[in-house]
């Protein structure tokens, strides 16, 4: 079986790792796959990993943010891309279709649709569940509007899940990183990680900055590649150990105490894996809020940049209470990706 994996997104960020996870364990079912990028998208995370991707137009609207203009411009551009995508699909001889997240599942599973041939969607936005659940058996991660709801009416079969994530993320030694941390790591303090994925926002690094004027006796750690110079100039503080884009997450992940993130996407579903307590700072995206907290109740809390400082020393000092809450998802988790696989296979 030969399935296209159609991708929103520049090939960079959260979206490129999950569609690279679910490939994976598909190809380890013996499938074989092929990620399908915007024609425009760089592809980077790809790039490093040596992993080559087909080009099809896939018109984004903005996600979560997106407004009733960008849907309509994007509606005019999907119309060719919906065509461009099925030709695609034709010319691979696909015997099926995966469309992840926005536009991946838009374009994606409507060219399946004219193509003929069977498509699961993989949804998080309100616009992609609209349409997935309508045309198509679908995946809802928690931050589609449906994850864990009763209005999901489709006659379609759908399931809850979480987001995918490579399962050895756990396996972290923090002791394979000691030798290249920054000087001012200091052993004895608690660690915190403040991340917004691989993009460092603004409002994430007026966060961490707020916190390291008002903290001194904590190791903060910061990831992630600065959105524009005006976020790099306020990052720019001396007991901010800024390790930049990095790729020894879970070496990182098994030394910290606590990871300050957004309420979004794999790093959130990763840090708790790792039972690590997590303090989301919400509206960092785009002014974008999921209420994922609800969702890990007691594993992770809510902040802003304004009361960073107290809640992220309120979650130090609960550390044990809500590393105890991260273990009641831990698991199913990490068992998340087999699960997704399982009912794509069924549904294709």
């Amino acid at each position: 079986m030969k399935l296209l994996l159609f991708v929103t997104g520049r090939g960079i960020g959260g979206d490129a790792v999950i569609a690279h996870t679910i490939s994976e364990a598909l190809n380890e079912r013996n499938i074989s796959t092929k990620i399908v990028l915007d024609s425009k998208a760089q592809g980077y995370y790809y790039k490093n990993k040596n992993i080559s991707w087909l080009k099809s137009s896939i018109p984004a609207a903005g996600g979560h943010a997106s407004t009733k203009l960008n849907l309509f411009k994007a509606g005019l551009k999907t119309i060719k891309a919906i065509i461009q995508a099925s030709l695609l699909i034709k010319s691979e001889k696909a015997d099926g279709v995966v469309g992840i997240i926005g536009g991946g599942v838009v374009v994606g599973c409507l060219a399946a649709k004219l193509s003929g041939v069977p498509v699961v969607g993989v949804v998080s936005t309100p616009n992609d569940t609209k349409i997935s659940i309508k045309c198509n058996p679908t995946i809802l991660l928690p931050e589609s509007p449906l994850f864990n709801s009763k209005n999901n009416i489709s006659k379609y079969p759908s399931i809850d899940n979480y987001i995918p994530i490579k399962t050895d993320i756990v396996n972290g030694d923090k002791e394979n990183i000691l030798d290249i941390l920054p000087d001012n790591y200091n052993s004895t303090k608690k660690s915190v990680l403040f991340s917004s994925g691989s993009t460092l926002f603004e409002d994430m690094a007026k966060a961490v900055r707020k916190y390291a004027e008002e903290s001194d006796n904590i190791n903060i750690f910061l990831i992630g590649e600065p959105l524009n110079d005006v976020v790099r100039d306020i990052v720019d503080y001396p007991n901010i150990m800024n390790l930049g884009y990095i790729n020894y997450i879970k070496h990182l992940y098994d030394l910290i105490d606590l990871a300050v993130i957004t309420d979004d996407g794999a790093t959130l579903h990763e840090t708790i894996a790792c039972e690590i307590p997590v303090v989301v700072v919400v509206g960092v995206k785009y002014g974008r809020y999921h209420g994922l907290s609800k969702v890990f109740d007691g594993a992770v809390i809510e902040s802003n940049v304004d009361n960073i400082t107290s809640v992220v020393n309120d979650a130090l000092s609960n550390e044990l209470e809500m590393k105890k809450a991260t273990k009641k998802y831990s698991s199913n988790i990490i068992h998340g990706t087999d699960t997704l696989v399982d009912f794509i296979l069924e549904n294709l």
